[in-house]
């Protein structure tokens, strides 16, 4: 792909997509936007690829809205400012839904619409140089496409009192309340971190994976009761594919499955 705001890269089934404005901290630019959500389309696409790690670089993941594109966009009214900001509650929607998984790995600065996708990652982790912010209602603005993101991870209370705090926390406190799933010591264990978290990823079968996500996705928003039957059928359809006859052969075999890393 041709970008100008990110770097897209795939090894072995792991496409990473780095942020890549470091003057501005990775400020999130509508062409920025624009340009993941083709590369989520294109890897979702691609039969290779079967996770998703996004980064930053510079040392920082991503200081929130590009605030010089909402300058620019306020010229053309209400309108205008809602179509930018709701290209970027797309984004955050398609990485949500996808089936490859997602993991966030984080550094220096993560705010705004930053905080907002280590929320929506499948696995956030990040280094003590890690600060997350939320800094929209200090600026007179609202953390509007991220909101349901943060409950969902963080629970009602701490994204009540975040959002209305301008909340600043460290790595620590970010794994602390769940935010992200662990901090570690300095990037090179970041490093180290990713590339295990990657392993284990790798080690699931991708279709089974994506169904799983999609039926875990649904029980935030339903009763046990009323998903029996489908994720009964879930069950059925997974233990009679190709890859759970491979995966219960491998077991018997004491072997590796053929999804998983050598």
């Amino acid at each position: 792909m041709n970008t100008s705001t990110i770097i897209c890269t795939q090894v072995g089934g792991v496409t990473t997509l780095l942020l890549n404005r470091p003057e501005s901290r990775n400020a999130m630019s509508l062409a920025m936007v624009d340009e993941l959500l083709a590369a989520l389309k294109a890897a979702e696409n691609d039969a290779s690829s079967r996770v998703i790690v996004l980064r930053g670089a510079g040392g920082n993941f991503c200081s929130g809205g590009d605030l010089k594109d909402m300058a620019a966009a306020r010229s053309g009214g209400v309108d205008v400012i809602a179509q930018v900001n709701r290209r970027f509650g797309e984004l955050c929607a398609a990485v949500a839904a996808t089936p490859l998984a997602v993991v966030a790995a984080l550094e220096g600065g993560v705010m705004g619409g930053g905080f907002g996708l280590a929320c929506v990652a499948d696995v956030a982790i990040c280094d003590s140089s890690a600060n997350f912010r939320l800094p929209e209602t200090s600026l007179g603005l609202v953390p509007a496409q991220i909101a349901p993101y943060l409950v969902e991870r963080l629970g009602y209370s701490q994204a009540r009192r975040l959002a209305v705090t301008g909340g600043r926390i460290d790595g620590i406190t970010a794994e602390k309340i769940g935010l992200v799933h662990q901090c570690f010591a300095d990037t090179a264990a970041l490093d180290a971190g990713l590339a295990e978290m990657i392993v284990e990823v790798l080690a699931c079968a991708p279709q089974a994976l994506a169904a799983t996500k999609l039926l875990v996705a649904r029980a935030r928003l339903q009763t046990p009761l009323a998903l029996i039957d489908d994720a009964a059928q879930a069950f059925a359809l997974a233990a009679t594919s190709a890859e759970g006859a491979e995966g219960v052969m491998a077991f018997v075999q004491k072997r590796k499955p053929n999804w998983a890393p050598t």
